[in-house]
């Protein structure tokens, strides 16, 4: 693991200006790119304490080995540098939409001479033209099947398209007239194009135009007497007003715009994006992403806005007819970026025309804004649950690890440790619980340390480890005592519920590496307590340490032991940070009622308690204060009046 000072550029030598920078390894291979307004405000809070560190971020910085930077003259040059680097050198550390599972689209072939409609799942091709996603594959046939009466198009393979070539006749689709059979020459290459670009027309929202059209030929031919003619015409109109009757209107002015909406946690973020053209929905996408820094939603969307509409715009251009605008006139996302006139800008440019990027208000647009929303929590949740709610996974994950690590037993309840600090202030520890592979939240545990609070981690998971199972071993020991032979250990005799800390583990896992599993070894050992398995979970490579082993464990990357681990470690890491934050928030606030005569480390708690907040207590009265227990009129104008005169 590498120290990040050892290559910390000096200070005064980061430009103050906008620009793009690479991290990279031992190696020279590049592991990270960003961007920033400030280069040096934002490489300068890498160097920070590693404690303090998103997981990921301090895993980043410690697998490098050097970083360099690049000064653009505006932020709009900036997104495209960091889009074309991140295209260019596909660092591992860095962002990467995937879908959240493979949808279904509508792929139309333009590339070849006589393109053909399919349905497709996986990566975008050049030179080929998709619409959707939809939800359903069946959808997208249903679709096809009714607009191929008016758009008789070839949708063979080409093994069926060259063999019926071969032998002179057309396939079934060609003799009831849903393809204009260009294998055995009905159509030319030209008009065949002619019909698939009016397919494209149709499916990107030019409607009207297409509906306008067959209403006057089939007025013409009815005025001609072509009345055979004009019949299909009528039946061509109502499956093309079938098709769209398929698509959910949303906006009746017509609008084109996208929707964008996240879920997010700590350490993942769920996206999910709403395609509209002409007023419906024409498609729909998900991603599920792990974030390497900690990103609020204004950052996660100037992410996915930059990394979204280049590749669509890249796709795009690569198509031999441009393949149609990527990015709507209008689009709308929860919060607005820093930056968003930047990145508005730079959205007009890949649109060759004004984007507006805003929040939706009110009205339609923010009842689809909150729809989509919604999408997106479902969408996050179930990806938490995916696997957790496995049971078969589950098992599979609970007997490898007796395996690999030597267990007699499946490790049925696991817990785990985990320390959170900043400099060493605050030093607050998490224990979470699982129980066959699922948490188990009521049982999870908080600790404020003190002893080890200067000593750093090792000292710190130590110290938690020791006052858990003595607590264990009080609780069990307690239940046994002479008087009540009949007690079952573990279960409070006056509730018949069970004691806090009455159930050992089978593992108990602690964030870290060797000397940290080290340490818990050698407090259950002194407590005599030789029936717990303790492992240490690296995050840098996701290594496993058994006690006094000079080397880890490497499960498979892809293991569901090694992903049950990883999720136990970070639900521990979620819950000390969670707790952390609030010891830092009390603090801080209460630093306000420094100074004040009279108040000592209790009453300012008690204030901040029966208030909420410094604020809630700078508007409350002499009279509301001097109500809080503990309290005087006498120390309640000295407060009131020390807080006012703070505001000044």
């Amino acid at each position: 693991m590498a120290d990040p000072s050892t290559y910390r550029p000096s200070p005064g030598s980061i430009p103050d200006a906008p620009g793009v920078y690479k991290f990279r390894d031992a190696t020279k291979r590049v592991i990270y790119v960003g961007k920033a307004k400030s280069l040096r405000s934002r490489l300068n809070s890498y160097f920070a304490d590693l404690a303090g560190l998103h997981p990921r971020t301090r895993q980043m910085v410690t697998n490098a080995a050097s970083v360099e930077w690049t000064v653009v003259s505006t932020e709009v040059e900036a997104l495209q540098l960091e889009y074309n680097w991140i295209k260019e050198f596909d660092p591992r550390f860095n962002v990467r939409y995937r879908d959240d599972k493979s949808y279904p689209v509508l792929a139309v072939t333009l590339h070849e001479e006589f393109p053909r409609l399919h349905v497709y799942r996986g990566p975008r091709k050049k030179g080929v033209r998709y619409f959707g996603p939809y939800a359903h594959a069946w959808a997208i046939r249903e679709t096809l099947d009714l607009l191929l009466r008016v758009f008789p198009a070839r949708t063979c393979s080409a093994g069926v398209f060259r063999r019926h070539g071969q032998i002179g006749r057309p396939c079934l689709l060609g003799y009831i007239d849903k393809c204009s059979a260009p294998c055995v020459g009905r159509v030319t290459a030209e008009e065949h194009r002619d019909i698939v670009n009016d397919f494209c027309d149709f499916l990107a929202g030019r409607t009207d135009t297409m509906i306008r059209r067959l209403e006057k030929e089939m007025a013409q031919a009815a005025e001609s007497l072509e009345f055979e003619r004009a019949a299909r015409l009528r039946d061509d109109l109502g499956a093309l007003r079938r098709a769209m009757e398929k698509q959910a209107v949303v906006f009746g002015d017509g609008t084109d715009a996208d929707v964008i909406a996240f879920a997010h946690d700590e350490l993942e973020a769920a996206v999910q994006i709403f395609h509209v053209r002409g007023g419906r929905v024409r498609g729909q996408r998900g991603w599920v992403i792990d974030k390497i820094e900690e990103m609020d939603v204004p950052a996660l969307v100037e992410q996915f806005l930059s990394q979204f509409y280049a590749e669509q715009a890249e796709l795009a251009q690569d198509a031999p007819n441009g393949g149609g605008v990527v990015v709507p006139r209008e689009v709308l996302v929860p919060e607005l970026p820093a930056d968003a006139d930047a990145l508005a800008e730079w959205l007009s440019g890949l649109r060759g025309a004004r984007v507006q990027l805003r929040v939706p208000q009110r009205g339609d647009k923010r009842a689809l804004a909150e729809t989509v929303a919604r999408n997106a929590q479902e969408a996050f949740a179930q990806h938490k649950l995916r696997r957790a709610g496995d049971l078969t996974a589950r098992s599979a994950a609970l007997s490898e690890l007796q395996e690999n690590l030597g267990l007699d037993t499946a490790p049925l309840r696991i817990e785990c440790v985990d320390i959170s600090h900043i400099a060493g202030s605050d030093v607050v520890a998490s224990l979470v619980v699982f129980e066959d592979g699922v948490p188990r939240k009521s049982e999870y545990r908080r600790f404020a340390l003190r002893e080890a609070a200067t000593e750093g981690d090792v000292a710190a998971i130590a110290e938690v480890v020791r006052r858990r199972f003595a607590r264990y071993l009080k609780e069990t020991e307690g239940s046994g005592e002479q008087e009540q032979p009949e007690t079952t250990p573990g279960i409070d005799p006056e509730t018949g519920k069970p004691r806090k800390f009455a159930y050992p583990p089978n593992l108990l896992v602690v964030d870290g590496a060797g000397p940290q599993a080290t340490a818990a070894a050698d407090v259950l050992g002194d407590l005599g307590i030789t029936d717990v398995a303790v492992v240490g979970l690296a995050k840098r490579l996701e290594e496993v340490w058994l006690p006094a082993d000079p080397d880890p464990v490497i499960l498979p990357r892809t293991s569901d032991a090694l992903y049950l681990l990883q999720r136990v470690r970070d639900e521990a890491h979620r819950f000390a940070i969670r707790y952390h934050r609030e010891k830092r928030s009390k603090r801080v606030q209460a630093s306000a009622l420094d100074g004040v005569p009279g108040l000592g480390q209790a009453r300012k708690a008690a204030l901040i308690k029966h208030f909420g907040s410094v604020k809630r207590l700078r508007q409350a009265s002499v009279d509301d204060i001097a109500g809080v227990p503990g309290f005087g009129r006498r120390t309640a104008e000295v407060v009131h009046a020390a807080l006012a005169e703070g505001q000044q």
